[in-house]
């Protein structure tokens, strides 16, 4: 049966590839007229024909398998004017048509929403979500600039566990079982010690997808999501720039052509810089005061600069780098702790004349390091250091397509710390990757299939790991559509906290290593010392009207294998402890856990009214092979409603209000004092000071209180010649509710999330 599923799936492509070599093939680029940038997920068409499609993240679009012919080829876009272009083709012709679009003298609505709608028709999309500026515009700008970081805690299926230290937790995974990749090019942390920014210039954004599971072949090497950010390239038409100020932090963004590029002539180079610095915990002090008796310690600085050159053809070559550092200073149970990422890559596009390939690659190198000094004197740190590249390769069928490419990657990671207990933690290793995939998306009818296949290879492991992949979706009618999506997945990069820390700044990595037990549960690992999950997503897309979408969501993460590390560890692993069992000696233990839910949104969309609603169910749990328990972020219930009102051209107003249902904790339920008895039968216990000691409940068996907190903007936008304006007035958990953070186990106090903060800022572009 198998082999008959196979031979029916290379007849189809034979087929198709026949087909090709006897019709015609239209492909280019589309881009804006005024600043040279792709115009992405747009429609473009034959007139009085079937024949047609949408460009990509790089404004790139191909319709191939044209009978031979003239035709009208006609394209249009929110904002801009609609083109039209006469076009003859003969058979086997395969016709460079590049498109430039100039600003709409008339606005037209209802354009972008039947752009979404008819993507939703063609692509599978399940547990996918992009992101495009506009989007993160309609989020209360924190500090007064839209900040991505907050867009993403409103997706469905995404906890955020705090303002101060939080992360984001997809559909079950822990941040490390989240793959971020910035042009391509690995991010170990994107996300600023102080949860409301991110590392990334939201104004410099393309696009951001992002994948909260089921992903296709096309991504690996994590378990759990994937979110694919690609930035914007220079303005290749006019130099220009923006400066934002407020009392959070500052941004500078630079951009200017090297090489002018024309509307006949797509041939250009550009370069784009964005520097941006926070200077809360000197402001805090006098502004946010109440917020902490000493101010807020957090700071950071993210520098991003990128190249962009284009030919004639549209062939691109970009050359990026980034510097991102953060500090924080007398936190909590912190001395001090700081962090460091950079790096630099490159990567380009290929349009080969006499082919319908288009050729993407990408080559890079990050590195991460972060040191940080407790209270008690022990220094943590930790590194990871690395190179990623690849090359894919897609090609369309009609309304078919075919990709394929291959990864391969390597990195060093370098950790240390001395555990409660006096015994070294650590661990140096270099290791290496290497993956290849393939996927076609078949359109049958009302049908559409979607299924990859990745082989990756982890060298130091000496683990390959076949990873079969499937997304399906069905067109019930024109508004309502069926979609799965499935499959196994493997990572080896783990994460040097615990998932049952609550409050960790220390986002610290490690190879996956050999030192982890044989068995698990009194089953034999059989040798496999990966990471291991499977997903399956399965729901329903509604189209009410042009202006309200609604989809809904079921999805269940199996997460075979987990690595942690061992919190239980009373033993060094060496020869003289043999007789020891690997749960109290080995650095590394097993786990297994489950994750599922449904997720439901609702979106409106139309002239000045913005809405977003989300409600989240869900249960994440954990086996350590002796008890099941709640993660820590094992949010049950989670709602977000955001919503945007445009009075006129120049007032906005913004909102958000986020409700989540309590988090687990450990209860305390006694504590005693222990007595350092080093010096054995001599010691005097009637006058030794001992250690405050605790004796815990059950792991996460109880909850702390519900969260819920709302944020507003409002906005005031000018705009004289080449100049635009706002001026933003915002605040942040405006009715200063008390949501507790954690509860300090020594002193019984409750620790809360940033109390109501006021917040001030302009934003000028030019």
């Amino acid at each position: 049966m198998l082999n008959k599923i196979y031979s029916l799936f290379f007849l189809f492509i034979l087929s198709s590839v026949i087909l090709s070599a006897q019709t015609a093939t239209i492909r280019g680029f589309i881009n804006d007229g005024v600043s040279g940038e792709p115009v992405i997920f747009t429609n473009i068409w034959l007139d009085g024909t079937t024949y047609g499609n949408m460009t990509d993240v790089n404004g790139f679009y191909t319709i191939s398998q044209i009978p031979a012919g003239s035709y009208t080829l006609i394209t249009t876009s929110l904002g801009y004017d609609t083109v039209r272009v006469e076009v003859a083709l003969t058979a086997g012709m395969i016709m460079s048509q590049n498109i430039t679009l100039n600003p709409a003298t008339e606005q037209l609505a209802d354009v972008v929403i039947n752009v979404e709608q008819e993507e939703k028709k063609v692509e599978v999309k399940t547990s996918q979500i992009t992101i495009s500026p506009k989007q993160i515009s309609k989020i209360p700008s924190i500090g007064g600039q839209p900040e991505i970081a907050q867009y993403l805690q409103v997706l469905p299926g995404v906890i955020f566990t705090g303002d101060q230290g939080g992360q984001l937790y997809i559909r079950g995974g822990s941040p490390v079982q989240n793959k971020v990749l910035i042009d391509g090019l690995t991010i170990y942390n994107p996300f600023h010690s102080i949860g409301l920014f991110s590392v990334f210039d939201s104004d410099l954004i393309r696009n951001a997808d992002v994948y909260t599971g089921g992903f296709s072949a096309e991504y690996g090497g994590r378990i759990s999501s994937i979110m694919d950010i690609r930035m914007k390239s220079g303005n290749s038409k006019k130099a220009g720039g923006m400066i934002s100020v407020s009392p959070f932090q500052t941004k500078v963004m630079l951009e200017a052509p090297v090489k002018k590029s024309n509307n006949e002539d797509l041939s250009s180079s550009a370069i784009v810089v964005s520097a941006k610095t926070s200077y809360l915990d000197r402001t805090s002090n006098s502004i946010y005061a109440y917020a902490n008796e000493e101010g807020l310690p957090f700071s950071f600085t993210d520098l991003y600069g990128k190249y962009t050159a284009t030919s004639s053809t549209g062939s691109q070559f970009n050359l990026f780098g980034f510097n991102f550092n953060d500090k924080v200073v007398d936190y909590l149970a912190i001395n001090n702790l700081n962090w460091t990422s950079s790096g630099g890559g490159t990567n380009f596009i290929l349009i080969p004349q006499n082919s319908p390939v288009l050729v993407e690659g990408k080559f890079g190198y990050s590195n991460f390091k972060i040191n940080m000094i407790e209270k008690n004197g022990n220094t943590r740190t930790s590194s990871v250091s690395g190179f990623n590249g690849g090359l894919d390769f897609t090609y369309s069928l009609g309304s078919d397509q075919i990709k394929y490419g291959f990864e391969f990657l390597g990195f060093s990671t370098d950790f240390s710390y001395v555990n409660t207990l006096g015994l070294d933690v650590g661990q140096k290793v270099s290791t290496s990757e290497i993956a290849g995939y393939f996927k076609y998306r078949k359109k049958i009818g009302l049908l559409i299939i979607d299924p990859s296949f990745r082989i990756h290879y982890y060298a130091s492991l000496s683990n390959l790991s076949p990873e079969p992949r499937l997304g399906m979706k069905y067109n019930i009618n024109e508004n309502v559509r069926w979609k799965f999506s499935g499959g196994l997945f493997s990572q080896n990069l783990i994460s040097a906290t615990s998932e049952r820390d609550v409050v960790n700044l220390f986002n610290g990595y490690l190879s996956g290593d050999e030192n982890i037990p044989s068995t698990f549960n009194g089953k034999d690992l059989n040798g496999n010392k990966l990471q291991k999950a499977s997903h399956i997503v399965t729901g329903f897309e509604f189209d009410l009207t042009n202006s309200i979408s609604m989809n809904i969501e079921g999805y269940y993460k199996k997460f075979n294998q987990l690595t942690a590390l061992n919190r239980n560890k009373l033993y060094e692993d060496n020869g003289s402890n043999w007789q020891i069992p690997d749960e109290l000696k080995s650095d590394f233990v097993v786990e297994q856990g489950d994750a599922y839910g449904v997720d439901f949104n609702l979106k409106y969309d139309k002239k000045k009214v913005y809405l977003w609603a989300v409600y989240s169910l869900g249960k994440v749990t954990r086996f350590d092979g002796t008890n099941t328990y709640s993660t820590h972020f094992d949010r049950r219930h989670n709602v977000n409603l955001v919503s945007s009102y445009r009075f006129n051209k120049k007032w906005e107003i913004n909102g958000r209000w986020n409700f989540g249902s309590a988090f687990p904790f450990t209860p305390t339920q006694g504590n005693f004092e222990l007595l350092d008895l080093s010096g054995g039968l001599l010691t005097d216990y009637t006058t030794s000071n001992g250690n405050h000691e605790f004796i815990l409940g059950d792991i996460n068996s109880k909850r702390l209180t519900t969260y819920h907190r709302l944020d507003l903007t409002i906005k005031y936008m000018i705009e004289k010649k080449n100049i635009k304006a706002d001026f933003n007035l915002g605040v942040t958990n405006a009715y200063n509710r008390n949501n507790i953070f954690y509860i300090d186990r020594y002193t019984a106090e409750q620790v809360h999330q940033l109390p109501i903060m006021p917040n001030f800022g302009m934003n000028l572009k030019f």
